[in-house]
C-alpha cells in the first residue's frame, strides 16, 4: 500500500465579520507568543548539550507548531471574503443563517451555517462546506432535508431560518 492521499478539497473562502476579526487576533496573539517561545529557546540552547535538553527541544517543537499556524493564517486571510448582510432571499437557508430543525423524534436543534475557519461544535455553528449544511443550502422553512450520515439518511424538518441571533 501506497502513502498517497488524494489532495483535500479547497475549503469555502467565506467567513463571518467576528470570525474574520478573531482570526486576526490570533495572528496577532500568536506573533506576542512566538517572541517569548523565542527568548525561552535563546535561554535553553545556552545551557548546553541541546541533544538531551528537554527544554529546547519542547520549546523547538512549540516554535514549528506556531510558525505553520502562523504561516496558515497569512496565506488564509488575504482570500477569505466577509460577508457582512443577510442575503437577498432570507425566507432561505444560505451563509449565516441560523437553522432550527427538528428530527423524526420531535427534538429540536439549531445551527449557525458559518465558515470552514469558524465552526464550533460548542455553540452550534457548522460549516458550510460539511454535509449538513450541504444538505441544508437553499431551502426554506418547512421543507425537509435529508443528511447523508455514516449509519444512514436522517431527515430533518426546517422549522425555522433567521439571520439575526
Amino acid at each position: 500500500m501506497g502513502r498517497y492521499r488524494a489532495p483535500v478539497p479547497k475549503s469555502s473562502p467565506y467567513i463571518t465579520r467576528e470570525g474574520y476579526n478573531a482570526l486576526e487576533e490570533e495572528l496577532k496573539a500568536l506573533w506576542k507568543h512566538r517572541a517569548e517561545v523565542t527568548r525561552a529557546l535563546a535561554a535553553a540552547a545556552a545551557e548546553g548539550d541541546r541533544s538531551e535538553n528537554a527544554e529546547y527541544i519542547y520549546r523547538k517543537k512549540e516554535l514549528h507548531g506556531i510558525d505553520r499556524r502562523i504561516r496558515y493564517l497569512q496565506k488564509r486571510l488575504p482570500d477569505l471574503r466577509v460577508v457582512t448582510g443577510p442575503p437577498t432571499n432570507p425566507d432561505r437557508v444560505f451563509f449565516g443563517a441560523w437553522v432550527t430543525l427538528e428530527d423524526d423524534k420531535g427534538r429540536n436543534v439549531t445551527y449557525r451555517i458559518v465558515g470552514p475557519d469558524e465552526f464550533d461544535q460548542d455553540r452550534n455553528w457548522i460549516s458550510m462546506d460539511s454535509p449538513m449544511a450541504m444538505a441544508l443550502m437553499q431551502k426554506s422553512q418547512d421543507e425537509e432535508a435529508t443528511v447523508q450520515a455514516p449509519g444512514g439518511n436522517i431527515v430533518y424538518l426546517i422549522v425555522d431560518i433567521r439571520y439575526q441571533p
